[in-house]
């Protein structure tokens, strides 16, 4: 655990090296809501977050991190304290990347209000066990959990699926695992809905790549149940590789090193 003064130098370092072009905040001061993807384990693009969630001073600000329960232990007060924040999210045991690459998310902004959307381990089994809709409970139906994805793009992602699990998955478990990042959407969603009708605009939405694409993500949710909204969302990626999803943008970093993720499946 490190102290509140390496926090905020983190912080500060963020502003100086991962300066974010002006088009883009341009952009994101406008929207009602902004998505920004990441690569969960890149400093750099958690740096960019901080950035534009600096420049836009959200109202709220949706984790995909963050359980409800623990979205409401982050509040104004103990934010003063991101030490304690980590203790209190018991973000040691969250299975997320260092808490350091996040703290200065909830201190650049610390009077917006936090959401979370997380699915906790063990209600994902039981979403597997008992589905989706049944897990999600009210409007599934409208958030679209009921409806079967088209063939071509049920296989795309069963396919995505496999390559995230380095080809060492069973293939009858990828639909199940196509359904959970789907409920992990329609939380997400129902997350950015929420802010929007209690706090009100601008609201900025903290994911993973997968969950801010476009074209079937967290934002294809939003413009079918809140078409008039306006949403900027903003991928991001590292060594000149552009994620998939149709982003509004695309920023780039460097990559990190990292140990073989299939090492595990070996």
């Amino acid at each position: 655990m490190i102290r509140i003064a390496q926090y905020l130098a983190f912080a500060l370092g963020a502003a100086l090296i991962s300066p974010v072009p002006d088009e883009v905040l341009d952009q994101a001061v406008l929207a009602e809501v902004v998505v920004i993807g990441e690569i969960h384990d890149n400093p750099r693009h958690h740096q960019t977050q901080t950035s534009i969630i600096q420049a836009i001073d959200p109202m709220a600000i949706v984790f995909e991190m963050l359980s409800e329960e623990q979205a409401t232990l982050a509040s104004p007060d103990i934010r003063t304290d991101l030490a304690a924040l980590e203790k209190a999210l018991d973000w040691a045991r969250s299975g997320w990347p260092d808490f350091e690459l996040y703290a200065p998310l909830f201190s650049v902004v610390p009077e917006a209000k936090i959401y979370g959307a997380a699915l906790p381990r063990g209600e994902a089994r039981g979403a597997m066990q008992e589905g989706v809709a049944q897990s999600f409970g009210e409007d599934a139906e409208v958030f679209g959990l009921t409806t079967p994805l088209p063939a071509d793009q049920q296989a795309e992602r069963e396919e995505l699926q496999y390559d995230a699990h380095c080809e060492a998955l069973p293939r009858h478990l990828l639909p199940d695992l196509v359904a959970l990042q789907r409920l992990r959407d329609a939380m997400l969603a129902r997350a950015v809905l929420r802010a929007l009708n209690e706090v009100g605009p601008p609201v900025a939405v903290i994911t993973g790549n997968g969950h801010a694409r476009r074209d079937w993500g967290v934002p294809a949710i939003l413009e079918m149940l809140a078409s008039d909204a306006n949403i900027y969302v903003i991928g991001q990626g590292e060594d000149g590789h552009i994620p998939s999803g149709g982003f509004d943008i695309v920023l780039d970093a460097p990559s990190r090193p990292r140990p073989d993720p299939c090492e595990a499946f070996r």
